[in-house]
């Protein structure tokens, strides 16, 4: 293998692992208080200025299933949103990753991961909140997302979702693209409160495990 042809095998393999990392997120620190000089200091392996195409995907956890029912709450999709064999699937539409040697910096993941015009529906009655516009920030393991309740705006890039990698599985690659699975996805303490709020209960809480993540992402930047 030639010498340049080896580095763009390199590069790939590192644009693979910038670009599947966002919802492995919670291993590349430890706390959202983090030195963000080090980010400066450091030089990192490799960028994606514009991720687009594959999805995000969320295998409902049964505790999560059960406790809607239990709530009487009907999930659903909204937008490009797929419910499928038990997981909801987010388009990814943008954002950018900049990834840095796990060691040099802290985080050694930072950008955004974007899934705009898509997200998840609960409704009670007569009752409809849609969480939608996720946006995953991968230096502090954490999802945006806007909520709006019976078609009104209630919040925009509020925190919905916490990101946790201790069951993360190890990164696979296919042709140009990459697989990063097992990150749990729990309810946020901000959405806790508002959809307790919203449905009048006291059951929704932050240890509530939405399921378990599986990230596949174009290993090549949108041109």
């Amino acid at each position: 293998m030639s010498a340049i042809k080896h580095r763009k095998v390199i590069a790939g393999l590192a644009l693979a692992a910038a670009a599947a990392l966002p919802l492995a997120a919670c291993s590349s620190t430890d706390d959202s208080s983090s030195d963000s000089s080090s980010t400066e200091v450091a030089k990192p392996l490799a960028r994606i200025n514009a991720l687009s195409g594959e999805d995000t995907a969320i295998a409902l956890d049964k505790g999560f299933t059960d406790a809607l029912t239990s709530l009487k709450l009907t999930p659903g999709v909204v937008g490009t949103a797929k419910l499928t064999d038990g997981s909801l699937v987010f388009p990814i539409t943008g954002g950018n990753v900049t990834y840095f040697k796990p060691g040099t910096a802290k985080p050694y993941v930072i950008g955004q991961v974007q899934h705009e015009g898509s997200g998840l529906s609960l409704t009670a009655g007569d009752t409809k909140v849609e969480l939608t516009n996720f946006n995953v920030d991968p230096g502090i393991s954490r999802v945006y997302g806007d909520v709006s309740v019976n078609g009104k705006v209630a919040a925009t890039s509020a925190f919905l979702f916490q990101l946790r990698g201790a069951t993360l599985k190890p990164l696979q690659t296919e042709g140009d693209t990459a697989i990063l699975e097992g990150t749990k996805v729990f309810i946020s303490p901000v959405a806790a409160g508002l959809l307790n709020d919203t449905f009048g209960t006291d059951a929704v809480t932050d240890q509530l495990l939405v399921g378990v993540a599986k990230i596949t992402v174009n290993t090549t930047p949108a041109s």
